[in-house]
Order: structure tokens, then C-alpha cells, then sequence
């Protein structure tokens, strides 16, 4: 005799896999100044192929941009960089990179608007370009953490250096970390959104 399934265990099992939830789509914003490493972070963690707006850097854009610590850059972001990567089964993070050059600041707006958080990467050797997305943020009023881009593996000043510099307050966040590699720039996010989430859990009601 050919068993048959039972029909009450199939329709069980098709039950507790429909119950369970999609992961919840969270929007952070990945921002800092020209060269910092913002569309390598993308790159390095995305589980896509990363969606970005690159353009090649002409005699007239390195004449505006300066390209003394990043003389091997070819192109540059005029949009925005996408990528998402899902940090467990109930997670999904959906990534916006920013172009870092100031005659690009009238886009910010609406690549962050909706954001939960934003992670400011910071080049030690030009902090003079961080201030931009730093002061944006806290403008905004937006969640954010300060990551240090280790280029080579070092950095130029040290945390408290670097937060006294910035003039960045102690209850933000400040990091190191390897925009090219995909574990540290998971932490760096991590980081993000542990700010995020202290954030909501104080703005609920007591």
C-alpha cells in the first residue's frame, strides 16, 4: 500500500512557514567627503552587485577636487552608491552612499530622507572635509556614528584627537575601521544602529 502525506501535516508545515515575517527593511546612509571610502564600504558589504553613479574624474574635476591622498582615484560618485545586505533573518539593511563633493550637497536631502541612521566616514589625513557631513547630521537631528577609514591600516590622529577636531559630542560614537573589508564595515553598521535604536527606545512614551 503507497502511504499518503497526511494532509493536516502538510498544511501545517505550509502554515508555520507562511507565519514567518519577511526581514524588516531598515535605510542607512553611508556619507563623508571626496575619497573617504564610501563606495568601497558599499562594495565591501553589499550582497548585491552594488549600484553606483560613478564618473571619470576629467582634467576640470581634479582641478575642483583634491586628489593629493588619493592619487590613484579615477572616478568619483555624482548620485549616490546602493547596496543591501541582510544581517540576520529578521534584519535587511538597504545602503545609500552619498557623493562626497559640496557642489553635490543639494542631493543629501533626498538620499537621506527615510534614513534610520548614517554611518560619517572620516579620512584622519583630511579631517577638513568631514566637518560637511558631520554638522549635516547633526543639523538633521539624524542617529550617526563616526567611522575612521584605517587607509594602509593607520590612522593619522587618534579617537579623542579626531572627536576634539571634529567638535563631535561624546555620545556619538567614534570607530576604526577597513572600508575594504566586509566584517569591519558590518561593525561600523552595527555600531549605527545600536545609536538608532537607543535613540527610538528613549523617544518612547515611559
Amino acid at each position: 500500500m503507497v502511504s499518503v502525506p497526511s494532509p493536516t501535516h502538510g498544511a501545517h508545515s505550509a502554515t508555520a512557514a507562511e507565519a514567518e515575517p519577511p526581514p524588516l527593511p531598515v535605510k542607512l546612509v553611508i556619507a563623508g567627503g571626496f575619497g573617504v571610502g564610501k563606495t568601497t564600504a558599499v562594495g565591501a558589504i553589499s550582497e548585491i552587485r552594488p549600484l553606483t553613479t560613478e564618473a571619470a574624474i576629467t582634467e576640470v574635476a581634479a582641478g575642483v577636487d583634491d586628489l593629493t591622498h588619493t592619487p590613484d582615484k579615477t572616478t568619483t560618485t555624482v548620485a549616490m552608491d546602493f547596496g543591501v545586505i541582510t544581517i540576520d533573518p529578521t534584519l535587511k539593511l538597504y545602503l545609500f552612499g552619498t557623493p562626497g563633493q559640496d557642489r553635490f550637497g543639494f542631493m543629501w536631502d533626498d538620499v537621506v530622507e527615510g534614513a534610520l541612521g548614517g554611518l560619517v566616514i572620516v579620512d584622519t589625513r583630511r579631517l577638513d572635509d568631514c566637518y560637511a557631513a558631520v554638522d549635516y547630521f547633526e543639523h538633521k537631528d539624524i542617529p550617526f556614528a563616526v567611522a575612521v577609514n584605517a587607509f594602509d591600516g593607520e590612522v593619522e590622529h587618534d579617537l579623542d584627537e579626531v572627536r576634539w577636531a571634529l567638535d563631535v559630542s561624546d555620545h556619538i560614537p567614534l570607530t576604526v575601521f577597513d572600508a575594504r573589508e566586509t566584517g569591519s564595515v558590518r561593525d561600523a553598521l552595527l555600531v549605527v544602529l545600536d545609536v538608532a535604536l537607543a535613540r527610538a527606545k528613549s523617544a518612547e512614551p515611559a
